[in-house]
C-alpha cells in the first residue's frame, strides 16, 4: 500500500476532518502540520488539505509553499491530491486549487486527472453527481472523496516507446512569438509522431449548451451538434494521441478564443470518453505579464475538469511583446531545449 502524506494545519475543523476520514479511511497515512519542519516530499504520493479564510486563502498553506520554494524540485516525482472547504459561502475553492496545483507542479509534482475534491458551503458544486447518483449532495461529496483516493494511489506514470503528440494553436507562424518558441522546442523531440491542427479563425463554433440528453445522444457517436472540424479533425486526433500541446499566447489574460471553444466543444466527447491516460502541455507567451493566468486556465479547464493529466513542468511560459521578441530571450534556446526533455522524460519510455 502506497503512504500517503497529508499537507494539514494543526487543529482543521471537524468539516474538513470528514472529508479527510473519508478521503483516507483506513489507509496508512503521515500528517505535515508544521510548515517549518517539512520532510522530503519528492516521489511521495500527498494530499493537500485546507479550509480557506474571508479572503479565499490559507496562511497555513501559503507559508508551507513559501518553504517548499526554497528548492525548486522539492517535489520532484510526485503525485499529488487536493481537498478544498469553503465553510463561508461558494466561492475561492476552485481559484485556490489552481493556486496549490499550479506551483507545485512547478516544483515537480504530477497530478491525475480529477485531482480536486471542493466542498463549498452550499455543497451545490455536488448537485450533478448527487442527480446521477440518486444521493444526497453530502454522499456525493464523501463519494468523490473515496474516489480521490483511488486516483492518487493508484495513478502510474506511463511511457512509450514512440509517443504520440497533438499540438493545438490558432496562430501565425509569420507573426507569433509562440510559434517561434515551439519550433526551438520542437526541433528537440526526437521519435516523438506529432501532429498539428491549426484552428482558423470562424472554424468552430463555441459550444452553446446543449441540454445533458442531448450533448450525450451526439457524444455516444463520437460527434457533436455543430459537427465541422471538431469533430473531422480534433476529437478523432484526441481520441489517437498520448498528449495534446497548447499553443497560447496570451490574450487579455485568457487563452485564444478559438482555443477556448475547443475545449468548450470536448464537452460531447467527454460524455463518452474519459482522459484520464493523457496528459496535457502548453506553451504561453505574454506580451506583457499573466502566463500564470493561462497556465491556471488550463489547469481548471483540463485537468480538474476534463480528467486530462498533468505532468511535472506541463508549462513553459515566457515574455515577449514584439515581433520576433522571443528570439531575444536570455538563454532561449536553453530553456526551449529544457523544456523539450522534460517532455520526453515524462512520455518515453
Amino acid at each position: 500500500m502506497k503512504e500517503i502524506y497529508l499537507i494539514v494545519s494543526k487543529n482543521p475543523s471537524p468539516f474538513l476532518m470528514e472529508m479527510i476520514s473519508h478521503t483516507l479511511d483506513g489507509k496508512e497515512y503521515i500528517i505535515i502540520n508544521d510548515y517549518n519542519y517539512i520532510p522530503n516530499l519528492q516521489n511521495k504520493r500527498i494530499l493537500f488539505a485546507l479550509e480557506l479564510d474571508e479572503f479565499g486563502g490559507n496562511i497555513f498553506m501559503q507559508k508551507f509553499f513559501n518553504n517548499l520554494f526554497k528548492s525548486n524540485d522539492s517535489l520532484k516525482d510526485s503525485i499529488g491530491s487536493v481537498l478544498i472547504y469553503n465553510s463561508r459561502d461558494d466561492l475561492y475553492t476552485k481559484t485556490m486549487a489552481q493556486n496549490i496545483i499550479f506551483n507545485a507542479n512547478r516544483l515537480g509534482a504530477t497530478f491525475p486527472g480529477r485531482p480536486l475534491v471542493e466542498a463549498t458551503k452550499s455543497l451545490l458544486n455536488m448537485k450533478t453527481l448527487a442527480n446521477a447518483k440518486d444521493i444526497s449532495l453530502k454522499e456525493a461529496l464523501f463519494y468523490s472523496c473515496s474516489t480521490l483516493y483511488d486516483n492518487l494511489v493508484d495513478f502510474e506514470q506511463t511511457k512509450f516507446a514512440k509517443a504520440k503528440l497533438l499540438v493545438l494553436h490558432s496562430s501565425n507562424y509569420e507573426t507569433s512569438n509562440t510559434l517561434k518558441l515551439w519550433t526551438m522546442i520542437k526541433e528537440n523531440l526526437k521519435d516523438i509522431d506529432i501532429k498539428e491542427i491549426h484552428i482558423e479563425n470562424g472554424t468552430v463554433r463555441d459550444c452553446i449548451g446543449c441540454p445533458y440528453k442531448t450533448c450525450k445522444h451526439y457524444g455516444e457517436d463520437t460527434s457533436c451538434f455543430y459537427g465541422g472540424i471538431m469533430v473531422e479533425e480534433v476529437y478523432p486526433a484526441i481520441l489517437e494521441t498520448d498528449s495534446i500541446l497548447w499553443i497560447c499566447p496570451n490574450y487579455n489574460d485568457s487563452i485564444a478564443a478559438n482555443l477556448k471553444a475547443v475545449i468548450n466543444r470536448l464537452t460531447a466527447l467527454f460524455r463518452k470518453t474519459k482522459f484520464y491516460d493523457k496528459s496535457i502541455f502548453s506553451i504561453i507567451v505574454s506580451g506583457n505579464s499573466g502566463s500564470d493566468a493561462l497556465a491556471k486556465e488550463l489547469i481548471s479547464a483540463l485537468n480538474i475538469n476534463k480528467t486530462f493529466r498533468l505532468p511535472p513542468n506541463f508549462s513553459i511560459m515566457e515574455t515577449a511583446n514584439d515581433k520576433d521578441a522571443i528570439l531575444e530571450i536570455e538563454d532561449i534556446e536553453r530553456k526551449a531545449y529544457d523544456f523539450s526533455q522534460n517532455m520526453m522524460n515524462y512520455l518515453k519510455q
